[in-house]
């Protein structure tokens, strides 16, 4: 039996200059990986950064332990990389100002040739046969030093995403979809990242049954010093306490700091250890004199099902055009969503653009961020579908 590989993680200066020339004198594109510690960390950093290219061999980074990674952006900042779900590795990248001039995605161009599994796993199998592990996929890869099992499988994430990739350039060709997924794979790579929240305490899982203002400015108060706390301690918000514990403080409504202590459902590992904390948010929350309003402006279109009361002309379109749009995807055997966002479609139909001809409606594609494929399969469906539906409004207002 082959003994296993074993993997060093790279930590020094001296270290990153020999793996960069190694990665520079190599061949074709780059594949990269990016682990972080998501549900341990406060943060989204990366923790580990996977790459590997032929001729090269592959090259595990411990981006905490090295201060600049500009070599390596010199290194492979001119090559294709190659990466399985983009969007999530790509901030994290950026971080490190690591940015690729393009990408490929592997589980992407899975989604548009209509793959049902698209995780690296599944893809990889179905592309090389080859059956990967994936036990460590939610490992705290803050934890150092990193057993050699989980080196192994970080290794293996980038090893044979290369050959995946060509594999999947064949399949996107004889498929017709090449240029649909290089439009994707570009807007994918320069895709900004959303502005923050006006109020991001009100993600707060349970806010809704919250009542009142001042409540209201209780919660807030709680939000804000846990996550003070968790940036201090990098670490989780929900870690130290979690969503359910804060909101059950404020419904409770203690009168006293020994009355949090004896709530039980106000739990989590640093419920006890920082009381004081809490229960002076609980008392700045009291005595605040900026109070939240209970409900804030949004551009958030209401669901669906309430269309029909709220908007009757928008709910026929939406009827008309999403049956429309879901025959289309399957003609081309991909999922509806990456045909066209079911939220791109709803923002149509609820203020179409007048007149509601295909143009117009490409126009009003493209400034929801549609791709110019996206808009040249769907356009004219989608204008097709608004006038049915105003014809079929128009034979039901008729009199028998």
């Amino acid at each position: 039996m082959a003994e296993a590989a074993q993997y060093d993680v790279i930590d020094t200066a001296e270290e990153l200059a020999a793996a960069c020339a190694a990665l520079a004198g190599g061949t074709g594109p780059v594949a990269v990986d990016v682990e972080r510690a998501s549900g341990f960390r406060y943060s989204q950093r990366a923790y580990l950064v996977q790459v590997f290219r032929r001729g090269a061999g592959v090259f595990l980074f411990d981006p905490p332990a090295l201060d600049d990674l500009a070599p390596l952006q010199a290194a492979i900042g001119d090559e294709e990389w190659v990466l399985h779900a983009a969007s999530q590795d790509l901030p994290s990248l950026r971080e490190l100002d690591l940015m690729p001039p393009r990408i490929f995605d592997t589980e992407l161009a899975a989604r548009l040739l209509g793959w049902e599994r698209v995780g690296l796993a599944a893809v990889v199998e179905a592309t090389l046969g080859v059956v990967l592990k994936k036990e460590h996929s939610a490992a705290d890869w803050s934890t150092r030093p990193l057993p050699q099992a989980w080196l192994e499988y970080a290794a293996l994430d980038v090893e044979h995403l290369v050959d995946v990739r060509d594999a999947l350039v064949d399949a996107l060709a004889e498929a017709g979809k090449t240029d649909y997924a290089a439009q994707e794979f570009e807007a994918t790579r320069v895709r900004e990242a959303k502005p923050p929240r006006a109020e991001p305490w009100r993600r707060l899982s349970g806010l809704h049954t919250v009542r009142g203002r001042r409540n209201l400015a209780v919660a807030r108060q709680l939000w804000l010093a846990r996550e003070e706390y968790a940036m201090q301690q990098d670490i989780s918000p929900g870690r130290l306490v979690p969503d359910r514990a804060l909101v059950a403080a404020v419904i409770a409504a203690p009168a006293s700091k020994s009355e949090l202590a004896a709530l039980k459902a106000f739990n989590g590992r640093a419920s006890r250890s920082q009381l004081d904390r809490w229960w002076n948010a609980i008392v700045a929350g009291r005595e605040s004199g900026d109070l939240p309003v209970e409900r804030v402006p949004s551009d958030t279109l209401p669901p669906p099902r309430a269309w029909s009361d709220r908007n009757p002309e928008a709910d026929a379109r939406l009827k008309q055009a999403r049956p429309a749009v879901e025959e289309r995807a399957a003609a081309l055997s991909m999922p509806t969503e990456n045909l066209l966002t079911p939220e791109t479609l709803r923002r149509v139909a609820w203020e179409p653009p007048v007149p509601a001809d295909a143009s117009a409606i490409g126009a009003a594609l493209r400034r929801l961020g549609a791709r110019e494929w996206q808009i040249a399969q769907t356009a004219q469906i989608i204008a097709d579908a608004f006038v049915q539906a105003v014809q079929t409004s128009d034979e039901a207002d008729e009199p028998a």
